[in-house]
């Protein structure tokens, strides 16, 4: 087995307790953010579409619902507040691509994947659109992503992209001295405030008309609309919009598995600090290996970095208690060193961790049930920032019943493979993460596995 250039460039431990010390585990987005109260529902409320979940996707579903019909009532049910899971806690990077990246994109719907990438860029737009015109404050910039190579393997994958650049060219955008290649893709991505993103979605939707109660999660779905424990909505048309937690549909229980991501926002910095790094062009910043690194300037002059450690824990729940391991937050803090060693002394004000909903082809997938009245978006797997809007229109595509470009896709009406039951899962799922590992650690080669899966069209992605 070879070594990364994180293990052979190594910080010593003493600068990684450093950085840590005086981190709190706390969700940087989230941390201080004025948020309205909300009602609890209580009662029955009769709707024309009850949304569950109030997260990026619920949101843009009840959103795009009013634009499209301002006449109809909407009412979205949220379990415990507003953007608090996935959509509060995110890195930020809201992207064109629907199907988790080109290669992705080509290998399962070669024959779409024109037009996915034009829709995907067409809604990017519209969320450029839509923040300008409800002067939304989310931080929103389309700065686009800067994908580096840092291992010799790597540069090679990047040799045939548009905006290739040699390593002082990449270490002139963004001063790292593990950068050996770059490319920069300059329209595909934004940077957002992510929880800012989802407080304006709603303030938005309840400016339209929308009604949202918090606290109130739904604990059942039948035929006459959901219930949860002090209420009920009464609705012709439900969307499921629930993420990583269980779906209120059976069918969709084995569709998706909860795998931590873990995260580490420095101090802001100073300005001789930022003099050595240069990133003037506040790219979003990606590395290419499978277990990869995300990272991005903050509006106030911060760096947020995760990603790596992508943790499936046994039994495929969510639970509080994950999200505060000392041992991801110790490698991601030493891989910063090692990306900026010119930054060690600098301290990681907060740590936090959240669920990505992991579905086995990488992005979402759609449909509905009880005889169309109910649709469903799930599976985003690190995506949704971007293509929850997508899968809100989708959503309400289905809903009508009408054919339209979205309901058109073949990728919008197959099915993922799903995930095998506890405790398969959690071997599987740990067996491929060995795999990723060893593939980073032999230039990039994957064993018989990950071919397979590959052959299968299952996999596994952070």
């Amino acid at each position: 087995m070879g070594t990364t250039v994180f293990e052979r460039h190594a910080p010593a431990a003493s600068a990684v307790d450093h950085a840590l010390a005086g981190s709190r585990h706390a969700v940087f987005w989230l941390d201080g953010l004025a948020r309205p109260e909300r009602p609890r529902l209580r009662g029955e409320v009769d709707a024309d579409l009850v949304v569950v979940g109030g997260g990026y996707t619920g949101l843009w579903t009840a959103l795009r619902a009013k634009e499209r019909d301002p006449g109809r009532r909407v009412v979205v049910l949220e379990a415990r507040t507003v953007g608090w899971a996935a959509s509060g806690r995110n890195g930020g990077f809201c992207e064109a691509s629907l199907t988790h990246g080109h290669e992705n994109g080509i290998r399962r719907w070669p024959e779409e994947l024109d037009e996915l990438e034009r829709l995907g860029r067409a809604n990017l737009d519209a969320i450029g659109d839509t923040i300008a015109r409800y002067g939304m404050d989310a931080e929103f910039e389309r700065t686009g992503t800067l994908s580096v190579a840092v291992e010799p393997h790597q540069i090679a994958w990047l040799s045939d992209e548009e905006g290739f650049l040699d390593a002082d060219a990449t270490r002139a955008l963004v001063n790292s001295p593990t950068y050996l290649a770059g490319a920069w893709e300059r329209e595909d991505t934004a940077l957002v405030h992510p929880a800012k993103l989802a407080a304006e979605l709603a303030r938005v939707a309840e400016e339209l008309g929308v009604e949202i109660f918090e606290h109130s999660r739904v604990a059942r779905l039948d035929e006459g609309g959901v219930h949860t424990e002090h209420g009920a909505v009464r609705a012709a048309q439900v969307a499921l919009a629930t993420n990583v937690f269980p779906s209120l549909l059976r069918r969709n229980r084995l569709m998706t598995v909860p795998v931590y991501d873990y995260v580490l926002m420095t101090e802001p910095l100073t300005a001789a600090q930022h003099a050595e790094i240069g990133w003037e062009g506040r790219q979003g910043v990606a590395d290419l290996a499978n277990q990869f690194h995300y990272y991005r300037p903050t509006a106030d002059g911060r760096i947020l970095f995760g990603g790596y450690d992508a943790v499936y824990h046994p039994g495929g729940r969510v639970r509080a208690r994950y999200e505060d391991r000392p041992a991801s937050f110790r490698t991601l803090a030493a891989h910063f060193l090692t990306t900026f060693p010119q930054l060690e002394g600098i301290r990681f004000t907060h740590r936090w961790a959240g669920a990505i909903d992991s579905c086995s082809r990488f992005c979402a997938f759609f449909g509905t049930a009880r005889g169309g009245r109910v649709a469903y978006a799930a599976g985003f797997t690190g995506l949704g920032v971007g293509a929850s809007r997508f899968g809100a229109d989708t959503m309400l595509d289905l809903l009508s019943g009408e054919r339209t470009e979205r309901t058109a896709l073949r990728m919008v009406h197959e099915r993922p493979v799903p995930f095998p039951p506890e405790p398969a899962a959690s071997v599987g799922v740990n067996l491929v993460r060995w795999s990723m590992d060893r593939a980073d650690h032999a230039e990039g080669r994957r064993n018989a596995l990950l071919r397979t899966l590959d052959a299968l069209g299952m996999g596994f992605d952070s």
